[in-house]
C-alpha cells in the first residue's frame, strides 16, 4: 500500500529482457538503499514491484509480462527516471490517498499549459477509466497522488505545483508521453458495485 507521495526520483541503470520478463535495476541513492531489503514492495512510477536483489545503492526488480502489458515500464530506457515510493507505514500520516500500485492503464499527455507558476496537464485515457473519475477525485499519475480536474469521457486535467514538478518526474511531461494511471480504489469498488446492482438479473 502506498500514498502517492513520492520520496525521490530514481535512475534506471539496467533494463534488459530475460525469459519473458524484464530485469530492471534502479539507482535509489545510498541513503535510501540502506533502508531497503530484499522482498520489499516499492512503487516505481505507480507500479508496485518487489525488490529481488540489492547492489550498492541500486535495487533490482523483475517486471513480469502482466506488468509490462498494463504499464509503460517496458518502454523505458536506461538513464530515464522513475518516481520512487516505499510502502507506507501503518503509523504514518496518509498525506496523499490510498494507492495500491496496481496500474489500471496507460494514459497519454495531450497538452501542457502554463497557469501562473503552475502547469495544467491534460491526460487522455481509455473511456472505461475516464468514466470512473469524479471532479476533484483522487488519481495516481506515474505514482503521484493528484486531483482530477474537469474529467470527461476522454480524460482529465491535473494541476502541477512547482514542488510537485521539482521532486517528481512530472515536471518533464511533454505531449505524447505515456503515463501510468491508477484510479482511486474506493471509487473503483463503488463503480463496480453500482454496475453489478443495475445489471438485469437474467444477464
Amino acid at each position: 500500500m502506498f500514498t502517492g507521495i513520492v520520496e525521490r526520483k530514481g535512475r534506471i541503470t539496467r533494463l534488459e529482457p530475460s525469459a519473458g520478463r524484464v530485469e530492471l535495476e534502479v539507482e535509489l541513492g545510498a541513503d535510501l538503499a540502506a533502508e531497503v531489503r530484499i522482498g520489499d514492495s516499492i512503487s516505481l512510477s505507480g507500479a508496485c514491484l518487489t525488490v529481488v536483489a540489492m547492489r550498492g545503492g541500486s535495487a533490482r526488480f523483475q517486471v513480469v509480462p502482466e506488468s509490462l502489458r498494463m504499464t509503460s515500464l517496458g518502454a523505458r530506457k536506461p538513464g530515464g527516471e522513475l518516481n520512487v515510493e516505499r510502502a507506507m507505514r501503518a503509523d504514518a500520516r496518509l498525506d496523499g490517498h490510498i494507492v495500491q500500485g496496481h496500474v489500471d492503464g496507460v494514459g497519454t499527455v495531450r497538452e501542457v499549459r502554463a497557469d501562473g507558476d503552475d502547469r495544467m496537464v491534460r491526460i487522455d485515457c481509455a473511456r472505461e477509466l475516464a468514466v470512473q473519475l469524479v471532479p476533484k477525485g483522487s488519481i495516481a499519475v506515474e505514482g503521484v497522488s493528484l486531483t482530477a480536474v474537469a474529467p470527461d469521457e476522454l480524460g482529465f486535467w491535473v494541476a502541477l505545483i512547482p514542488h510537485t514538478r521539482a521532486v517528481t518526474t512530472l515536471g518533464a511531461l511533454e505531449p505524447g508521453q505515456p503515463v501510468n494511471l491508477e484510479l482511486d480504489v474506493l471509487g473503483k469498488y463503488v463503480f463496480r458495485y453500482l454496475a453489478q446492482r443495475d445489471r438485469p438479473a437474467n444477464s
